[in-house]
């Protein structure tokens, strides 16, 4: 329904226009979007995979991968698919209801993945400052409780920013998107009604899982370093400092791409809406595409199970 000021109310369909200013390569971005996406399926999936039916990776550094593996999965699938529907098939329109959907599936599993690598940081922790009460902490009952909290987190979290917007924004002044997938912000400067409630909640969230996740996982990793570095064998050492390697890996590319994409979408006036959205949606796809690499090269025992598996489908062919 159109209002006197050409306003929108309740908009039904929103459209999701793509890479603003790169509309005419967009076909040409899709395939290497496309195949990190592809491998990315594989290569959690094959870890994922390789944890659950071998026995002697049920443990909880294990587990927590194969969490992160199945979070990545999920959070690639919400964006990828519509995206190349945008690129490849001019398929730009999206519910409204569909759009506020994928907002926050895309925002959950953005806070699943940080509350997981919190996880990680404390599990090497433990295991490294105080490995006698490893097994008695990390508990299957305590991994399930740590799964539950960390969902719940990022669910609770998430939903009021789905609420304020359904509930708070009732006139748009456009119904076009200037992104690839449904984002928290940009749905929000579409409105044409005081936004500062959903913008300073969306600030509160993203402060509160990614800053509360880091400064954790950093002092964890902090006092590794000082447990590590005062083992008496050079042997020791590295061991348990190569156990760290893959993840220390994964948590600087998360956060690293993180808050650039944060900083230039909020801050970065200057800055070509096309770098925005690149980045944002690099954010998005280069983890799950890196993690299972990072892992598969620097676990041994992934490494090793990966081998085995291949030798095994090589022999058999």
């Amino acid at each position: 329904m159109l209002i006197p000021n050409g306003s929108v109310f309740m908009p039904a369909v929103l459209t999701l226009t793509g890479i603003p200013g790169l509309e005419s390569v967009q076909h040409w971005i899709g395939i290497p979007f496309c195949v990190m996406y592809f491998l990315a399926v594989i290569g959690n999936s094959l870890i994922l995979g390789i944890i659950k039916y071998e026995h002697s990776l049920h443990k909880p550094m294990y587990i927590f991968l194969a969490m992160l593996g199945a979070t990545d999965i999920a959070l690639s699938t919400c964006i990828l698919p519509k995206m190349l529907g945008i690129f490849w098939f001019h398929l730009p329109e999206i519910s409204f209801a569909a759009c506020l959907l994928q907002m926050w599936l895309i925002h959950s599993f953005q806070a699943i993945e940080s509350g997981i690598l919190l996880a990680m940081a404390l599990d090497r922790y433990v295991a490294i400052c105080d490995p006698l009460r490893h097994i008695t902490i990390f508990s299957q009952q305590f991994l399930t409780h740590i799964a539950v909290g960390v969902t719940l987190r990022a669910a609770i979290l998430a939903t009021p920013c789905l609420v304020l917007i359904k509930c708070r924004l009732k006139l748009y002044r456009t119904t076009v998107i200037s992104h690839t997938y449904c984002e928290h912000m940009a749905i929000v400067k579409l409105a044409t009604e005081d936004v500062r409630i959903n913008k300073i909640y969306g600030l509160f969230v993203a402060f509160s899982i990614l800053g509360f996740d880091i400064i954790f996982i950093t002092l964890s990793y902090v006092q590794i370093f000082i447990t590590v570095f005062q083992l008496p064998q050079k042997e020791a050492r590295f061991k348990a400092f190569n156990t760290c390697i893959a993840h220390i890996c994964v948590f600087l590319q998360f956060y690293l791409l993180a808050f650039f994409s944060f900083f230039t979408h909020r801050f970065g006036a200057h800055i070509p809406p096309y770098i925005h959205i690149l980045l944002s949606n690099l954010y998005l796809l280069v983890p799950p595409f890196l993690n299972p690499i990072v892992y598969g090269v620097k676990t041994e025992q992934i490494h090793d199970h990966v081998l085995k598996l291949f030798s095994k489908t090589i022999l058999n062919h």
